[in-house]
């Protein structure tokens, strides 16, 4: 044994580590790409207000919940069910488990389309190619029709496994202790870029003065809550599992409020670079997903030195996108490791061979779409919910507050129980009706 960790089983080195991580983990398109199109889409700072209300209450909920429950397990959630179960005398929470796993290799697939778009649009940034091409919409459609993309699929997929192949220590805690703060520099630089543009002072007054007749818009409220909520990667998955590579002298309550706090930062300095940018040049602000592919690519070539702020852009995009990938694949690669016991190559080579086949089912564009709706809507809140209702529920408050608490010097306050047990999983559920009655939420 090592310490109270299990035999063999790798851990984070550190608690930046951890944190830069999970900070990782949450930080993708969400932030990146739907944050700033819901912001333009509901009213700027109209929607900010209840959006940072959600995090809050599920950032100190939710995410202290899924840490608390792999560290306190040991495992993945297909391991974490199980035993949760078994503390009740029930059987079958692995088969339980499934289904976070599912929904975690699901959205692991679709997204790792997305990022062989931003590879190759990252590339294209470099030798010139985007910022060179007459038409944005035409460059873009190009690379997200039909099988349009698949040598930067595959590539972004080696990239991100190569990394896992190393573990948790020295291949994911190594990797994001790089690229998360060159992500948040990067778009400090383009954030300082976006103000010295004419024009850019709309977009400012849009992002923080808020139209209070906005916020009895029920859409408002609904979609704020729908970002918050997959903004932080809650999803009864890759938090679950980075928690259970945690040591158990570290504070889960202090890096939850990192991973909230930070993950909010890149999506208002994401929303930041975008919104101003867009309003200087009189794009639509509210272009939905054409807005990073699209509608940017455009605002770079109209920008003095836009090929350089382009590719800072890009790379930016590029680490985050990867960083949260990582994440998502981390899940079904450790219930391979840890219930067949394969060997981490041999788990990884699994889960390649299977995303990349599915994965050319969904590289057109409009299957991409379908696919990522049917996962983000049926399964992932579903994940979720469940891990909630096992942590919270099945092991009871009193377990939850013992293992959050451990670690912790600080007791944690009395608000721990009710907000956990009630306002969390109620958000969760209320989450998933919403989300099947809009189509989506997040």
């Amino acid at each position: 044994m090592k310490g109270d960790m299990p035999e063999k089983r790798d851990i984070f080195n550190s608690k930046t580590g951890f944190i830069l991580a999970c900070i990782g983990s949450a930080v993708g398109m969400g932030n990146l790409w739907m944050f700033p199109y819901r912001v333009g889409q509901f009213g700027g700072a109209a929607f900010l207000i209840p959006y940072f209300l959600f995090v809050i209450i599920i950032g100190i909920t939710g995410v202290i919940g899924e840490m608390s429950f792999g560290r306190a397990m040991r495992t993945g959630p297909l391991g974490a069910f199980k035993k949760a179960l078994e503390r009740r005398g029930k059987k079958h929470g692995d088969i339980i488990g499934l289904i976070p796993i599912i929904g975690s290799l699901g959205i692991a697939i679709g997204y790792a389309v997305v990022i062989g778009w931003i590879l190759r649009f990252t590339v294209g940034a470099i030798t010139g190619a985007l910022t060179n091409a007459e038409e944005s919409g035409a460059y873009f459609g190009e690379i997200a029709g039909p099988l349009g993309s698949v040598g930067w699929h595959f590539a972004g997929l080696l990239i991100t496994f190569l990394i896992m192949y190393f573990g948790i220590s020295k291949g994911i805690e190594k990797v994001n202790k790089v690229m998360m703060p060159a992500f948040f520099v990067l778009f400090i630089i383009l954030a300082i870029k976006v103000i010295t543009i004419d024009g850019a002072l709309d977009g400012y007054k849009y992002l923080f003065l808020p139209d209070w007749n906005l916020l009895a818009e029920p859409k408002t409220w609904v979609y704020a809550l729908g970002q918050a909520f997959f903004s932080l990667s809650l999803a009864g998955s890759g938090t679950l599992v980075y928690g259970s590579y945690l040591k158990k002298n570290e504070d889960v309550v202090a890096s939850a409020k990192f991973v909230a706090l930070f993950d909010t930062i890149a999506a208002m300095l994401a929303a930041m670079v975008i919104i101003p940018s867009v309003f200087a040049f009189g794009l639509d602000k509210a272009s939905g997903p054409p807005l990073m592919f699209i509608t940017m690519p455009k605002v770079f070539k109209l920008m003095p030195a836009g090929q350089l702020f382009a590719i800072i852009f890009f790379i930016a995009v590029l680490f985050a996108g990867i960083s949260s990938l990582m994440n998502l694949f981390e899940a079904p690669v450790e219930t391979l490791q840890n219930r067949f016991k394969l060997s981490r190559g041999v788990s990884i080579l699994i889960i390649a061979i299977i995303s990349g086949s599915v994965g050319l089912l969904v590289e057109n564009g409009d299957n991409l779409g379908i696919w990522m709706d049917i996962v983000s809507i049926y399964i992932i809140p579903l994940g979720a919910l469940l891990a909630g209702i096992m942590f919270f529920w099945v092991c009871g408050t009193k377990f939850a507050r013992q293992q959050a608490q451990m670690g912790r010097v600080k007791p944690i306050g009395p608000w721990f129980e009710p907000m956990a047990k009630y306002l969390f999983c109620g958000l969760t559920i209320i989450v998933y009706i919403l989300g099947i009655f809009y189509g989506g939420i997040g």
